[in-house]
């Protein structure tokens, strides 16, 4: 009577380099490279702020001279106020940000809860203004800030509040539209069960659609916040007192004269410009992706 024999198995042969490089490994070179690509600007910036020749060319060896002059030159200028310009820049984009998704979030679900007259057009004017480039619409914003400086000052020209509203009537449009997709994500039945329960549209909107929505309000925040810290045309355009600049105005004037400029202090500002912001994203970053794809589901 035979034994049974065992079936032997060989032993699984490894991948050679150039199959395990072919079937992803270059996904690593490439994130690689990407991430060196998008780091050396800021480590150059940053070792200009650590150089003592206040210069980019005196940078090109990183790190080659060390010293904390021009941060201690930027932060202790009488004629060049940047913590107050960096308190304009906190408070126009918190009070942009806040403004966009009170604003966007109110029209997007007015847009995507009740039907009336006019409504789908009123979408496609909301798309279509936003086509138009903003360049074309300075001369009428400074126009309009002068005319209006007149009567309201606390709106017209040289006015962060003036600023603000400024942000506030560019970004409407886009962020009612990003809004609006993802609020029709959110099923009807539980409007009509609240209803039914007793609750006002008020309650509806504030108690049970928004907490649903977060997601989206905290991108529009985010990018509104963005946009508003960083921008410098408009902020040019309105703000006039040196006292009243944002970072991006202010930081300009480093580099602005000529045969006179101070790259080393310029960078220093802007590293620490860029810390709300990074911070930002860290906090929020949970929130970016379910935020801007959430909307694409139903739309």
């Amino acid at each position: 009577m035979s034994t049974p024999t065992t079936p032997t198995t060989s032993p699984r042969r490894r991948p050679s380099a150039g199959r395990r490089f072919a079937r992803g490994g270059w996904k690593h070179l490439a994130a690689i490279a990407a991430c060196v690509f998008a780091l050396f600007p800021l480590v150059y910036a940053f070792s200009a702020s650590l150089s003592a020749s206040g210069s980019l060319l005196g940078s090109n060896q990183l790190f080659s001279d060390l010293t904390g002059a021009n941060y201690a030159d930027l932060l202790s200028d009488p004629q060049n106020p940047y913590l107050t310009w960096f308190g304009n820049s906190l408070f126009v984009s918190v009070s942009t940000a806040a403004g966009t998704v009170l604003m966007g979030a109110a029209a997007a679900y007015a847009f995507s809860r009740f039907r009336f007259r006019s409504r789908r057009g009123g979408l496609l004017a909301l798309l279509v203004i936003q086509m138009f480039p903003q360049l074309l619409a300075f001369v009428a914003i400074f126009l309009l800030l002068f005319a209006i400086s007149e009567v309201y000052p606390v709106l017209g020209l040289n006015s962060r509040l003036g600023l603000v509203a400024v942000y506030l009537g560019g970004a409407l449009g886009a962020n009612t539209f990003l809004m609006y997709g993802f609020f029709n994500t959110i099923p009807k039945d539980l409007d009509e069960a609240a209803e039914l329960d007793g609750a006002s549209h008020a309650q509806i909107y504030w108690t049970m659609i928004l907490p649903l929505v977060t997601p989206i309000l905290v991108v529009v925040g985010m990018l509104s916040f963005i946009a508003s810290f960083s921008d410098f045309l408009l902020a040019q355009i309105v703000l006039q007192d040196p006292e009243k600049y944002t970072l991006a105005v202010g930081l300009y004037q480093f580099v602005s004269v000529q045969f006179g400029e101070n790259w080393g202090v310029f960078t220093a500002g802007a590293i620490l410009a860029a810390i709300p912001v990074v911070v930002l994203f860290l906090f929020l970053q949970r929130y970016i992706v379910s935020g801007l794809t959430g909307g694409a589901v139903k739309g």
